[in-house]
């Protein structure tokens, strides 16, 4: 097969789990940004969770087989690949205290989404097709990444509830 199109299909994979976060950030921004509810801290823990789920997506590739060259022939690109991991990261408080910095890691990652359809508008060197498919795992990672935040934002509130009642009993 051509190596092309083993390198879309890892650049679908990418965008399927990192292109929308930035809209998400976005529209939680907007919304719930100087609300009582907050929401937007919780965001980075919501982009560690997509990043951990592409890890394990990344390992249910690679098995049974965990070897060097395996995982050579399986991470292309790699510097992309890395970048993704690079997402689980944001489960430390160091860095998940600044949600602005996971809003940048992600954005390298919707800059590769605006770059084919930048591609498309204006030098037509990109198929209507690839565009219809970005558009469409686009909406994807947005499913996945809200998915990501109302499930951190039910165990964080569920932890705080219990921590409460616990507070209260004793």
């Amino acid at each position: 097969m051509n190596s092309d199109f083993f390198k879309y299909l890892n650049q679908l994979e990418l965008l399927a789990f990192f292109s929308a976060y930035p809209l998400l950030y976005a529209i939680v921004s907007a919304f719930f940004g100087k609300g009582k509810l907050k929401i937007v801290p919780l965001l980075p823990y919501a982009y560690a969770l997509t990043g951990t789920l592409y890890l394990g997506l990344q390992l249910k590739n690679l098995y049974p087989d965990y070897s060097i060259d395996n995982i050579r022939l399986v991470i292309q690109p790699l510097v992309l690949k890395l970048l993704g991991l690079f997402s689980i990261f944001f489960w430390l408080p160091l860095l998940s205290r600044k949600p602005v910095i996971s809003l940048l890691h992600s954005l390298i990652f919707f800059f590769l989404l605006t770059k084919d359809l930048f591609l498309h508008a204006f030098t037509n060197r990109i198929d209507k097709g690839v565009i219809g498919n970005n558009m469409k795992v686009f909406t994807d990672s947005f499913l996945l990444n809200a998915a990501s935040l109302i499930i951190i934002f039910t165990l964080y509130y569920f932890l705080i509830f219990r921590k409460r009642n616990l507070k209260m009993h004793l």
